[in-house]
């Protein structure tokens, strides 16, 4: 066997207590979220215009 039963026990625990810790440190700080990061979508689609228009003259340019 890879992992013996104390490893898999300890696994679960720790990815449980883990996900369970990260949700509530993102619900107390939602408030936060929504005031810092409401326009982030703009970065995001200037992002994908700049990285699509670098491929785009990328592969024009060695045609």
């Amino acid at each position: 066997m890879l992992f013996s039963k104390g490893q898999l026990i300890f696994a679960a625990v720790f990815a449980t207590v883990f996900i369970a810790l990260m949700i509530w440190s993102y619900r107390k700080d939602i408030k936060l979220h929504k005031y810092y990061y409401k326009n982030v979508w703009i970065v995001a689609i200037g992002i994908f215009i700049v990285v699509s228009l670098f491929a785009f003259l990328t592969f024009w340019l060695h045609k």
